[in-house]
């Protein structure tokens, strides 16, 4: 069983080594979580958005095409590399950053800079508990009061939840790619503090995954 920094760093080579054999892997359109979300965002009044785990981008360019102002983060400089290359080939480079950025890191932010977070499948990577409550923490941080977040998770009522290698805390590793799998106490504990407007349940893949996509507003 790897610890937490092996873990860490295995992880990091696995999406760099993925994104280098399969460029655009994820495809051109945006996820169903970020076109949800651009709606949230524009009705709370949103112009600037972070993204973590943007990888090489679908949803970041989303974002910018639909007229937001976005920052993107990710751990793979490859992934970002080919989502600065689209962002040329569609006009929005403008309005789209790229910042290369582990999330178990203080963000490179300052406090209340941004309207709006979003992150698909970002916090149930392989990421301790600890960890996990750190990036709610930095994400707070950085976002305006009445800010909102929009986040998925695969949960424990998924097919790989308990399948695989067993790393602890909630994490289970099935072919190559390891899962913190979210149960609702943690959804409820990460959104001590802030007002937590919705759990919604939803599939996505053939397998298929099971996640939640929560939305949760800072207090203004």
């Amino acid at each position: 069983m790897a610890d937490e920094q092996e873990l860490a760093e295995i992880q990091r080579r696995h999406w760099q080594d993925t994104y280098t054999a399969h460029p655009g892997m994820y495809g051109e359109q945006p996820s169903a979580p970020a076109v949800h979300a651009a709606g949230a965002f524009r009705a709370a009044g949103a112009r600037d958005v972070l993204e973590l785990g943007a990888g090489h981008g679908r949803d970041a360019l989303y974002f910018a095409r639909e007229g937001f102002t976005v920052r993107a983060t990710d751990f793979s400089p490859n992934g970002l590399e080919q989502l600065r290359d689209s962002a040329r080939a569609q006009g929005v480079q403008e309005r789209l950053a790229t910042t290369v950025h582990d999330v178990r890191d203080p963000l490179p932010l300052p406090d209340a800079s941004v309207d709006a977070v979003f992150a698909h499948m970002l916090l149930c990577m392989a990421l301790s508990t600890k960890e996990i409550h750190a990036a709610v923490g930095e994400i707070r941080r950085v976002l305006r009061p009445g800010g909102i977040l929009l986040y998925t998770v695969r949960h424990t009522g998924d097919a790989h939840h308990g399948a695989g290698t067993a790393h602890g805390d909630g994490i289970w590793e099935h072919g190559g790619f390891a899962v913190h799998f979210f149960d609702r106490a943690l959804v409820d504990a990460l959104a001590d503090g802030w007002t937590l407007n919705e759990v919604h349940a939803f599939e996505e893949g053939g397998l298929p995954r099971r996640l939640w996509r929560v939305t949760q507003t800072l207090p203004r």
